[in-house]
């Protein structure tokens, strides 16, 4: 799903928004502190690029937000969210009503198909009775591993967490698992990858379930911040309207990632 790079337990701060520096007042926008091609991902300079950075710079001059980008561990960044370490989430996180029940969302901006790859040349269907008998890596605190509890786990399917994807994806690659299911865009990321091009291949997508994949992927707020949900909802549907969206979406996508 992303690169085979290691996690950056990395706690700075680049300000995203307009090239002003960062400030007392500056939002703090956390994102996963590991790759995530081709949303968000470090060059190798250390700097983070990626379709979602793009959307984040778009959508804070739209709003005329100060924001400096945050890494924060994923499994932790709803707790930094909450404890006021960082003001909001841009990093690929489904709108879900058990997410709902701990912060807010603003409207979706993203919405992709959820996948599954595979060791290449093993006959693996994206069902449960396709993955029957097979174990499957999945990250943790993700719709992804929610979804696998719900129905691949009780079809006999040994699901098997990980802190990150890219652990996941590594131990798909090493042969000590037989699937693994994220986000398809980011899945075929991976594919593109020397290591993903010479051990998998895609199997296709898993079957719907709004309940608990969610409607899309929209950014995350504490509870009750509606000044700021209204100003982030306005910039988004304003870089829609205006083109800005489509023209860097151009550059990592041949389809539009909004999505249904």
């Amino acid at each position: 799903m992303k690169k085979a790079l290691k996690v950056l337990a990395v706690a700075a701060a680049i300000t995203v928004s307009g090239g002003v520096a960062a400030s007392a007042e500056a939002l703090k926008v956390g994102v996963a502190a590991e790759p995530y091609a081709p949303f968000t991902a470090p060059d190798a300079s250390g700097k983070w690029e990626g379709w979602e950075v793009e959307f984040m710079n778009a959508m804070c001059a739209e709003a005329k937000l100060e924001c400096v980008l945050t890494p924060v561990a994923w499994d932790g960044i709803i707790p930094a969210l909450t404890s006021k370490k960082i003001d909001m989430i841009i990093s690929s996180m489904s709108i879900t009503d058990e997410r709902l029940k701990t912060i807010d969302f603003s409207d979706k901006y993203y919405n992709t198909p959820t996948g599954i790859i595979g060791t290449k040349g093993v006959d693996i269907k994206p069902t449960p009775d396709g993955l029957n008998g097979k174990t499957l890596g999945v990250q943790v605190s993700t719709v992804h591993q929610a979804y696998a509890a719900k129905h691949f786990a009780p079809a006999g399917v040994e699901v098997k967490e990980y802190q990150t994807q890219d652990e996941a994806n590594n131990d798909l690659a090493a042969g000590r698992l037989d699937a693994v299911q994220a986000d398809a865009i980011a899945l075929k990321a991976f594919l593109a990858t020397d290591q993903g091009k010479e051990c998998c291949d895609y199997k296709g997508e898993v079957a719907e379930d709004v309940a608990v994949i969610g409607p899309g992927v929209g950014v995350g707020l504490r509870k009750g911040e509606t000044e700021l949900k209204d100003k982030i909802n306005t910039a988004i549907k304003a870089i829609r309207d205006n083109g800005t969206y489509d023209t860097f979406s151009k550059k990592y996508f041949d389809f539009d990632v909004y999505g249904k």
